[in-house]
């Protein structure tokens, strides 16, 4: 019995990493995790973090989580609301002074699955390092500029980094502290996760980070930065596989956020005429093999993840990388790759 498993997870071993054959070597690499019934059952780090002094993927190396950051800030939220400091169906009329009339039919609700409206602040920023960074306070002033938006809320979803740099901003307002402090204080100490941080340059620093890189005529350059890289809400914090299994533990478990509310953002959102929609609260949700899957992609100035969730069967897929390919919506082709080789009926 004990060489049929050695067998089999060597079988397993070899297959993960074929799929991952393009990450090996002197190129920008991945962290890749499979996690069962809490513990790890593979875990591997393929190619580079950082290519000009050739250090390795390892088990401590930190990426830009870009849009898997989100669940972080929605639990901010959750949690505030929890304790009455945020009211789900206060207006942004009523949370930020000066908005423009368009906001008092737009909800915090909205905002967290995507169903506000809010037209895109990355359409009034230019993509490029060069100019001074964007921060979710200046997302908000953006925003207030606006006088439409691509909906009226409620009506439609289309997915919205605005909306949660906003959130971002509001948890600021109304816990009194910054978004890195509360999230430190709220979220990763009492988890003991201990490598994960909402970056600020100059302000906090990153272990072990990952550089993103971006390949140009066949060769790779460092493109670890954009306009909109400094943004914290909708994308600014950094992990690595060792606290995100700790934060799929708590998922499990409820110690920072209530199971019930913990189910809530597992749950499908609905429009108005009561339609369903694929995402939950910081959550994408479809089926795989009838199973009901809650994922979040991310994909920000190279880089590309993917945590992949199958709650009934105690499951889930991470994998980080630093490179600015395949497209974002890719990876959850790339994620149920890796489930194949590890699925049982």
């Amino acid at each position: 019995m004990l060489f049929i498993a050695i067998v089999s997870y060597a079988q397993d071993k070899a297959n993960i990493e074929s799929i991952f054959k393009n990450y090996h070597g002197e190129q920008p690499g991945a962290s890749v995790a499979i996690i069962k019934d809490g513990e790890l059952i593979f875990q591997e780090g393929f190619g580079l973090a950082n290519l000009e002094d050739g250090r390795k993927v390892d088990a401590q190396t930190n990426f830009r989580l870009a849009s898997v950051s989100k669940q972080f800030t929605a639990t901010a939220i959750l949690q505030l609301a929890a304790q009455d400091k945020i009211n789900m169906n206060w207006s942004l009329n009523e949370v930020f002074e000066d908005f423009p009339d368009y906001g008092k039919n737009i909800k915090v609700h909205h905002l967290l699955n995507h169903t506000s409206g809010l037209w895109d602040y990355e359409e009034f920023v230019p993509d490029t390092a060069m100019i001074h960074q964007v921060m979710d306070e200046e997302v908000l002033d953006l925003t207030k500029q606006q006088d439409k938006v691509y909906f009226a809320p409620g009506e439609e979803y289309r997915y919205s980094n605005t909306a949660y740099a906003l959130l971002a901003v509001m948890i600021e307002k109304y816990s009194g502290k910054t978004f890195p402090e509360y999230l430190e204080e709220n979220i990763f100490q009492p988890l003991g996760m201990k490598n994960t941080v909402a970056h600020v340059k100059g302000e906090n620093h990153v272990n072990n980070r990952a550089y993103g890189y971006d390949k140009k005529d066949g060769e790779w350059y460092r493109r670890d930065q954009s306009s909109t890289s400094a943004v914290l809400g909708d994308g600014g914090i950094y992990s690595n596989f060792q606290d995100l299994l700790i934060w799929d533990k708590n998922l499990y478990e409820g110690k920072v956020l209530s199971k019930e509310l913990i189910e809530q953002t597992f749950t499908r959102g609905k429009l108005n005429d009561g339609k369903e929609i694929p995402y939950g609260i910081a959550w994408h949700i479809k089926e795989w093999e009838n199973e009901k899957v809650v994922y979040h992609t991310g994909s920000t100035t190279s880089f590309r993840n993917i945590f992949y969730r199958i709650p009934s069967k105690n499951l889930s897929i991470i994998i980080l990388t630093n490179r600015n390919s395949p497209h974002e919506f890719d990876m959850v082709d790339l994620a149920e790759e890796v489930l194949k080789t590890v699925w049982e009926d």
